[in-house]
Parts: structure tokens; C-alpha cells; sequence
């Protein structure tokens, strides 16, 4: 049973993290033509397009990316209640766990890709490829603050190091 549970939860939890994705690459303005934006794109659009019939988009946020992962979040609780046996949860339990795990996704996604990106620029500074224009996307409205407040120390830039701090300090905060 264990091991049901884990596939399970594993392949919700990409599910999420795929949606969230989708939804920051548009609030951050990525290049769609990029091959890691077009297979966000073409994963999740069986469930956004439908939605997007229904839903038009506020202003800059597409309420159908937002939807799809409340819907997908709501899945993923109700499959691991229903796992756990203790299905149906009070509304408030099931709302409270659904905000847990959208805001605990964000932040390692947010993690991995600052990780990720401060890696890249140490490994391969003047190098381009896919994914570090979608992180560069990412993760510069994020470093930014750290960056007016933190100077580079010898032209090493500590902005990552301090998002990354920063960012587990709410992950235990969230626990």
C-alpha cells in the first residue's frame, strides 16, 4: 500500500509542479518559443485550453493556469485522504492542505531553480542554452531584492545563496 501511495503522490505532486510552472513562467514573462516552455506549454494544455473557454484571463493573470492548479492540488488532497482513509476532511483541513502544498511546491521550485541557476552562471557564464533562459526568467525578479541589498563580494554575486537561506527559513516556517 505504501508503494501505491508513493507513485501516487509522486505523479500529483509533478502534476502540481508542472501547473505551477506554467502559470510563473507566464506571471515572469518567459520566452514561449523556448523547447523547456513549449513542453510545459504542450503538457498542460489538455486541461488549460477548456478552462480558458470558460475563464478569461484578469489582466496579466490567466485565471485558467490558476484554476488548473487549485483543481490539480485538490486532486492531489483528496487522493491522499483518500489513501490515508480519511476521506471526506473538513472543508477548512482540506483547503488548509491544498494552500500548504501549492506554497510548499512554490518554494522549492523556486529552490532548485535559483540552485540551478547560480550553478549554470558558475559553470557556464557566457553559455546559453534552454534552461538557463527559462531560469534566468525565473529567478531574476526573485534575486533582484537580494541583489540591491547584497553586493557581490570580490565580483562573486551571494544573491542566490541568500534567496536559497531565505527560502528554506519559510520552508520550516511552513512545516
Amino acid at each position: 500500500m505504501s508503494a501505491i501511495t508513493f507513485i501516487v503522490d509522486t505523479l500529483l505532486s509533478l502534476a502540481l509542479f508542472v501547473f505551477l510552472a506554467r502559470l510563473l513562467l507566464q506571471l515572469a514573462r518567459a520566452d514561449f518559443r523556448n523547447p523547456i516552455s513549449q513542453a510545459v506549454v504542450r503538457i498542460t494544455n489538455p486541461v488549460i485550453l477548456p478552462l480558458r473557454r470558460v475563464l478569461p484571463p484578469m489582466g496579466k493573470i490567466d485565471t485558467a493556469s490558476v484554476v488548473a492548479v487549485l483543481l490539480v492540488a485538490a486532486v492531489e488532497v483528496a487522493c491522499r485522504f483518500a489513501l490515508l482513509g480519511a476521506f471526506p476532511p473538513n472543508s477548512l483541513l482540506w483547503v488548509r492542505t491544498m494552500l500548504v502544498d501549492i506554497t510548499s511546491t512554490l518554494l522549492w521550485t523556486y529552490f532548485y531553480s535559483i540552485f540551478l541557476y547560480a550553478l549554470l552562471s558558475l559553470i557556464a557564464p557566457t553559455g546559453y542554452s534552454p534552461l538557463q533562459s527559462v531560469l534566468a526568467a525565473l529567478c531574476e525578479p526573485v534575486l533582484r531584492p537580494f541583489r540591491r541589498v547584497i553586493p557581490a563580494v570580490a565580483g562573486l554575486d551571494l544573491s542566490p545563496l541568500w534567496a536559497i537561506i531565505a527560502i528554506q527559513a519559510l520552508l520550516i516556517l511552513l512545516r
